[in-house]
């Protein structure tokens, strides 16, 4: 189990920081589905930091329910402004680090999810 659970703490992380570094880039297709929802390039920064801050913070064990957080936030903004842009395929594969992102924030709490 605690092989899982590092595993997907690294998925969480790595796709928390390319996410969020790809938003701090103003990287096309980040600005493109998240205009759809009135994003301008500077919110899509501010949004990147936090994602990409989520990402750095669940790699410190005593941060990780904190990170988590922050990186269950950026993603679930993505999301919605996935599905809003009509990118449903795209949006329902962000559900999945989204329910690492809570099942963290459950484990960090003593909770059982």
């Amino acid at each position: 189990m605690q092989i899982l659970k590092i595993s997907l703490i690294t998925i969480l992380v790595l796709m928390s920081l390319i996410a969020g570094v790809a938003k701090i880039m103003q990287m096309p297709q980040e600005l493109g589905f998240l205009e759809h929802i009135g994003m301008t390039e500077r919110a899509v920064m501010i949004l990147g930091v936090i994602q990409a801050t989520g990402g750095v913070l669940l790699a410190i064990p005593m941060a990780r329910a904190t990170g988590a957080i922050l990186a269950v936030a950026a993603l679930a903004v993505s999301g919605l402004a996935l599905f809003v842009s009509g990118n449903t395929s795209v949006g329902l594969i962000t559900l999945f680090p989204i329910a690492i992102g809570i099942w963290i924030i459950t484990e960090g709490t003593g909770t059982q999810a």
